[in-house]
């Protein structure tokens, strides 16, 4: 297209004087309407679309003609008519001045460029000087794109009602294209933000190869990608590619994508969607660009599981008073030289203006109100709007140019001209500076691109069983309002969507990522097909999408959903559960045991075999191990100060003082039976008063260690953070590990001393020592303690706890068993045995 624009630029720019005259040289003759005035505007429609060329075998030049008709074309063309007369009615607006117009028809790109260059050049016989103030046109970008560069270098001003490729916003290309519909770019960002605002963030593009589809989708994606929205296929459409066509279908029933962007010009609308209607395409929300969205023509019940619930951006409704009269009142008589006419009327009413003996005759008075078509949809007005606006943005530009005051021009400060000298770069000028408001209501001004404020009505198909639609405007997108508030829902309005679907569609290659996860981006794949990764143990995220989670603060843990740290759960050792309740009931079980043998000890201390056992230090034996048992109890409960610092110097004196009871009684035993050799009195150096002060020894021993202990690192309740993640052990710590393990330390050299003599002692007559019962007592003690050891250092939160309580409970009842037990079973169930003769039996004497 580029050469023929050049050759024909070149052709005409020879036209630079008035000496010279303008002739085109090739096929002419394409205007179809005209009217003369002061001031001429242009046209150039395709009111006849399809182009056939007859090639003349080459041996002469090769001719085209049109055989297909555009309805829409011919009602901008009459809609420009209309507001002409309308303005030339106006006494305000250009008075004294009349506006005349010449429109163009031609169908194919190279017949509008040539009629664009014959619209400027005006009429060979009357040299350049019948030229144009401005060029009105065309409805598709690449055209418009092309005359452009025809027109830029006569400063010619084109304004277009329909090109809306956002490409001719570049003023350094298109230094004299101005619009009257919203450029693409804000289109665009409208079908952004729908999709945005429905959450569709994997979506398909079906486009054609032409300036205004393939501008639009290179824009589309760019910006979708700035949004995070991603794009699965783009694919090209031909009307004549079988191949592309059917990749087409197997990517629409292979795709994951819900939501298909078709952005294509109207024609290859209806191309594309009388073919793929023969196809089984279900499931996909439709999305459309203004150029096809409101074209209910399209509708039929084939593509009722296509198009119902379609959405897209429209222009804005308008009302036009009088044009729905005039269109509707067009007759051929009103035209007499127009062949275009006559033909839109036998395709309207399938007739013949000539005779035929296959239709009926055309009488010229037929109603186009009894028609059913794009010409005769007069109930509403959109795009008809614009070549309203786009008329009047003319003469308002006229207009201002021929104000005079104090003999310059209000707008520019120059000179001031009259009729006669309006030339097309002085209304280009004044075009730059237009703000007007139509008779309709509608504000019409440019930016410095030449681009007009962008309105956009949100309509969706809502089509019937028959396959006729109701096409519902249920939103609006203003760029005039302020960011982030452009687009709107109405309120309390049906949708219906795509798919069949009675909810908004989803349309994502994966769903967010919940709470409690993170979001990672997957270089393989689309942004948008990103994968989830559980946040790790002890971390969370508490939004979707997160990229990142959140560590939990030392004292909190996750919850299960990961999605909120929660304190963590304290855990000790506490009477209310059942560990805690049996080691308690243990406990208690053998103070009563203790103290039932002291009583059972105490009704019978007269009788001989608790005479025979010390009595003195048998019942501070029972007392110690009261305590003992009471101090298992200590270690129960939530730790406090107090209980931390009460029940390791509780245990380890009470504990010692216990095992001092044993270590006496072994000593007495001893020195009983050495006492009984000849010539030995060694009961004297251990009467009662030693056997008191041994055991006060090796208590007050203790007591010194427990108060060093104290003073120095006492033990505390500790929050132990370490040994479980998700909770807190509540525990005491021992402060100083030296205090404790001394504590242990000496009693288990009580306790082994203690063990040493007994075992040394264990062969004595057995009725009346009781020697072997101390040894099998402290055999239990040591071995509960040996085990202990490792098992307090490897147990897990508070059944550290359980095993030092166990510990102490253990070594206690073999105290208690071992070494009463088996007096009281005597003293109840075998009274005979304790008497002093049984007990005072032949002994023989042997030697230690």
């Amino acid at each position: 297209m580029g050469w023929i624009t050049f050759i024909l630029f070149s052709l005409l720019a020879r036209a630079r004087s008035g000496n010279q005259t303008c002739k085109v040289i090739g096929q002419t003759g394409f205007m179809e309407f005209s009217k003369g005035g002061d001031l001429m505007i242009g046209g150039v429609f395709s009111m006849s679309s399809t182009r056939k060329l007859i090639d003349n075998g080459y041996q002469a030049l090769p001719h085209t003609y049109c055989i297909k008709l555009n309805d829409r074309e011919l009602k901008f063309a009459r809609t420009v008519i209309f507001t002409v007369e309308e303005i030339n009615r106006d006494t305000k607006l250009l008075p004294g001045v009349s506006l005349g117009y010449r429109l163009y028809n031609g169908c194919g790109s190279e017949n509008l460029m040539r009629a664009a260059v014959e619209a400027v050049n005006g009429a060979d016989s009357k040299g350049c000087s019948g030229q144009i103030q401005a060029l009105l046109g065309h409805s598709s970008s690449g055209v418009s794109e092309d005359i452009n560069i025809i027109l830029s270098p006569l400063s010619i001003p084109q304004v277009s009602h329909l090109s809306t490729c956002a490409c001719l916003s570049d003023k350094r290309l298109y230094p004299t294209f101005f619009r009257t519909v919203p450029s693409d770019h804000f289109q665009i960002l409208g079908l952004v933000q729908i999709m945005k605002y429905f959450d569709w963030r994997w979506v398909g593009i079906i486009y054609s190869k032409t300036l205004y589809s393939e501008e639009g989708t290179a824009k589309f994606n760019m910006e979708a990608q700035k949004e995070g929205i991603c794009v699965e296929y783009t694919l090209p459409y031909s009307k004549i590619n079988r191949v592309k066509f059917n990749a087409i279908v197997q990517t629409l029933r292979e795709s994951s994508s819900k939501v298909v962007l078709l952005f294509m010009s109207l024609s290859f609308t209806k191309s594309f969607l009388s073919k793929i209607e023969n196809y089984n395409i279900t499931g996909k929300q439709w999305l459309g660009g203004e150029a096809w969205i409101t074209q209910a023509d399209l509708a039929s019940v084939k593509r009722k599981n296509i198009l119902q619930g379609a959405m897209g951006f429209a222009v804005p409704l308008a009302h036009i008073p009088g044009l729905g009269e005039y269109l509707l009142n067009l007759k051929p008589s009103d035209e007499p030289q127009s062949t275009i006419i006559k033909a839109f009327w036998e395709k309207f009413f399938d007739c013949s203006f000539s005779p035929s003996n296959t239709t009926t005759m055309c009488t010229g008075t037929e109603d186009l109100r009894t028609v059913s078509s794009d010409y005769t949809e007069v109930t509403q007005f959109r795009n008809e709007n614009n070549v309203y606006k786009a008329v009047y943005l003319v003469a308002y530009a006229l207009h201002a140019l021929l104000q005079c005051k104090n003999g310059s021009n209000p707008t520019t400060g120059k000179p001031c001209v009259n009729k006669t000298e309006v030339q097309p770069k002085l209304v280009l000028e004044h075009i730059n500076y237009v703000n007007f408001t139509t008779q309709n209501g509608a504000k019409v001004f440019f930016d410095e691109n030449g681009d007009s404020v962008a309105q956009y009505d949100l309509v969706n198909w809502q089509m019937k069983e028959d396959g006729s639609v109701e096409i519902v405007n249920v939103g609006q997108y203003d760029t005039s309002y302020p960011e982030g508030e452009e687009f709107k829902l109405k309120d309390n309005t049906k949708i219906v969507w795509g798919g069949n679907s009675h909810e908004v569609p989803r349309s994502v290659c994966r769903e967010p990522c919940p709470a409690g996860t993170r979001k990672a981006i997957n270089k393989f794949k689309p942004v948008c097909c990103f994968d989830c990764f559980e946040c790790p143990e002890g971390s969370i995220s508490n939004q979707t999408n997160s990229p990142h989670c959140l560590i939990c603060p030392p004292e909190f843990w996750p919850n299960e959903m990961k999605d909120k740290c929660l304190p963590k759960p304290t855990e000790y050792l506490s009477y209310k559960e059942i560990l805690g309740t049996v080691l308690a009931g243990f406990g208690c079980g053998g103070v009563f045991l203790s103290l039932l043998t002291s009583i059972i000890f105490l009704t019978h201390k007269e009788t001989p075999i608790v005479k025979a056992n010390n009595s003195e230090l048998s019942f501070l034996l029972l007392f110690s191990l009261k305590l003992c048992f009471l101090c298992a109890l200590t270690f129960i409960g939530r730790p406090t100060e107090w209980s931390c610092m009460l029940r390791h110097t509780a245990f380890g004196i009470t504990f010692v003082l216990c095992i001092s009871c044993v270590l006496g009684k072994t000593i007495v035993v001893l020195m009983a039976f050495r006492a009984t050799l000849p010539g030995r009195n060694v009961m004297k150096w251990f009467g009662p008063a030693q056997q008191r002060l041994t055991v006060s020894a090796f208590t007050l021993i203790q007591v010194i260690i427990c108060i060093l202990w104290l003073r120095i690192n006492p033990p505390f309740p500790k929050r132990n953070m370490k040994y479980y993640k998700e909770k807190i052990i509540l525990e005491c710590a021992l402060g100083s590990a030296f205090g404790f393990w001394a504590v242990l330390g000496y009693i288990g050299l009580l306790a082994l001393l203690c063990f040493v003599l007994a075992f040394l002692a264990r062969k004595l007559p057995d009725t009346f020592n009781e020697a072997k019962l101390i040894t099998f007592s402290m055999l239990i003690f040591c071995a509960v303690w040996i085990t202990f050891i490792p098992a307090y250092v490897s147990s897990p939160g508070k059944f550290t706890v359980a095993v030092e309580i166990f510990a102490i409970l253990a070594s206690s009842f073999g105290l208690l068993v071992c070494i009463f037990f088996p007096k009281c079973y005597i003293i109840i169930f075998r009274p005979e045995r304790n008497s002093k003769k049984h007990l005072m039996g032949k002994i023989p004497p042997r030697s230690l």
